[in-house]
């Protein structure tokens, strides 16, 4: 996913600066905007990669994470 943030003007004048919306592509995040902001004009539009987390990893790599971490012992 790519976070793109957006620099618009309102149909009522107003300029926003930093919408940020994260999306597969710009046209996705680009309907996803016009969708909050009706009859809206696009000024700029840059793009930044989202760092991966865990969520994103593999199970591999969750394995293999849990494999390299000290085992926790319980007593009851």
């Amino acid at each position: 996913m790519i976070r793109y943030s957006f620099t618009i003007h309102t149909r009522t004048g107003q300029r926003i600066d930093n919408v940020s919306i994260i999306a597969g592509s710009q046209k996705d995040a680009e309907r996803r905007l016009r969708q909050m902001y009706l009859r809206c004009e696009i000024l700029e539009c840059r793009e930044a990669a989202i760092p991966r987390n865990l969520a994103a990893m593999g199970m591999a790599s969750v394995i293999d994470l849990f494999a390299a971490s000290p085992p926790t012992i319980i007593q009851h």
